[in-house]
């Protein structure tokens, strides 16, 4: 009778536990699933973003830019300088080690 009492006790404990598990992986398992989905959209964010970011850096819109909010234009007339002795130096310069 008292050996029948204790398995029941450890089955009944056995049982809570097999429960108790069960319900925790399924928590965890809920919880993976949302955080794989809070993933998903994060990444479509991210390239969302990054391809912003490319498009603010463009050529045309740095100009559009330049041109509309700090009034700039492109120079009337390009001068080219020539200079012998900056030239020399320079030539000099990367030369010598």
């Amino acid at each position: 009778m008292r050996l029948n009492a204790l398995l029941l006790l450890g089955l009944v404990a056995s049982s809570l536990l097999l429960v108790r598990t069960a319900y925790e992986s399924r928590r965890i398992y809920a919880e993976l699933d949302q955080a794989r989905g809070e993933q998903g959209k994060l990444d479509a964010e991210y390239k969302r973003l990054e391809a912003e970011a490319q498009a603010q850096g463009t050529n045309m819109r740095v100009d559009r830019v330049a041109r509309a909010q700090l009034k700039m234009a492109p120079p009337l007339r390009t001068e080219i300088v020539d200079d012998p002795a900056a030239a020399a130096a320079a030539a000099a310069a990367g030369a010598a080690p």
